[in-house]
């Protein structure tokens, strides 16, 4: 195949748009972290600022299997806290991101009834953390901070 053909000038095209794309990869992961770390932070602040509430949420809302309801709050509301933290910055992100599955995953099998737009966000959710557990925390990141410097 010769290379002024119409295919390999409409691939040149093709990795033109690849390049461009490329350079946006970092700021997207970092947009991804960022607004699923605020989620996540935000319900935790929730947590901490009406705890009475949340215990009697825990006690009576939501079943998390194995633990008491009290532990399950604790539990829970350090994961909201502690995990975006750990997103949000990029520091051992895919930690953070494992840690916040497992709230997520905890908090969706918790409750008897979720109505069809929240599962729909807590699947949106799962598979924003799958991509940072899956490519990390990308070049905006403390984690890649650290890697450069070794």
């Amino acid at each position: 195949m010769n290379n002024t053909s119409p295919f390999r000038a409409l691939f040149n095209v093709y990795e033109g748009f690849e390049r461009l794309l490329n350079h946006l990869q970092p700021v997207a992961l970092a947009g991804t972290r960022a607004y699923i770390a605020w989620v996540f932070f935000s319900a935790g602040l929730l947590k901490i600022n009406d705890w009475e509430t949340t215990l009697f949420l825990f006690e009576l809302e939501y079943a998390v299997p194995f633990l008491s309801p009290v532990t399950a709050a604790y539990l829970g509301t350090f994961g909201e806290l502690f995990f975006p933290a750990l997103l949000f910055f990029g520091l051992f992100g895919r930690i953070g991101a494992i840690g916040l599955s497992f709230v997520n995953v905890v908090a969706v099998v918790s409750l008897e009834e979720i109505a069809p737009a929240a599962l729909t966000l807590h699947i949106l959710w799962g598979a924003l953390l799958a991509a940072v557990v899956l490519w990390g925390s990308g070049k905006l990141s403390i984690d890649n901070l650290l890697k450069s410097s070794d």
